[in-house]
């Protein structure tokens, strides 16, 4: 049986492939949850595995609540216990409110909300029974300030709902040991977004420069850690100044 494992969606890439590495430092064993990303995942599986974890790329569409369920059964039919959910998976994208379709407004929700919820319903039995466990989600900076959001309006009220599903998760499973946060990102070079862009909006970040993957990871770091133990229900910002 592993000595600690943790669950990681969308963790073929960019956040959460560097918390994962992180974690393989640490001697954890890693499951990837990924969609269609199957050589980033195993190319992320075996940079687990060359650092000292162990790892599964499991390939799995967490919107749908009975693979979620699969998901992790498999993990724990494996290796016996998760002791960590890190929900980083969150496609988004732009379009005016009033042009928005009914199947991209559903895909948002679906996509950025459900599994959060679908996964944290699989998994805190085990938890519960261990009394102990830790639940990480990734919403975005300025989501909890509640303000109009034309062009990224279903997303937005997505990662907000994650907010409110953190609290509502933390209130409930405080009793039983285990944490449940949130981290909000703002510009995070994380490898997705051009880098013209990125430059561009530098301006707008009071600390004057572009997040990085280690700043996240160093955040999941802390949250995981015994140092934590008394911190749930927090929305950590990682956004320089950005969004607040």
């Amino acid at each position: 049986m592993a000595e600690r494992v943790a669950v990681i969606t969308g963790g073929a890439k960019g956040i959460g492939r560097g918390i994962a590495l992180d974690l393989a430092a640490q001697r954890w064993s890693v499951a990837i949850c990924y969609r269609t990303s199957q050589r980033e995942a195993e190319a992320t599986a075996q940079a687990i595995e060359e650092r000292g974890g162990q790892a599964l790329a499991l390939k799995s569409d967490v919107s749908d609540p009975e693979q979620a369920r699969q998901l992790i059964a498999h993990v724990e039919q494996a290796w016996g216990r998760i002791d960590a959910l890190i929900n980083c998976a969150g496609p988004y994208h732009r379009v005016p409110l009033l042009q928005e379709t009914p199947a991209g407004w559903s895909e948002m929700f679906k996509n950025n909300l459900d599994p959060i919820f679908y996964l944290a319903q699989a998994a805190v039995p085990g938890m519960q029974a261990r009394r102990f466990g830790r639940i990480i989600s990734f919403s975005m900076a300025n989501a909890d300030k509640m303000e109009a959001q034309p062009q990224f309006t279903a997303h937005y009220i997505a990662k907000a709902g994650v907010l409110i599903l953190t609290r509502t998760l933390a209130k409930l499973l405080a009793p039983d040991g285990i944490t449940v946060n949130a981290i909000s990102p703002g510009f995070i070079d994380s490898g997705s977004a051009p880098a013209g862009e990125l430059e561009a909006v530098k301006k707008k970040i009071p600390i004057g420069y572009i997040g990085e993957v280690k700043d996240a990871v160093s955040v999941v770091r802390f949250l995981l850690s015994d140092e934590a133990r008394y911190v749930t229900g927090a929305n950590i910002h990682l956004c320089g100044g950005w969004g607040i």
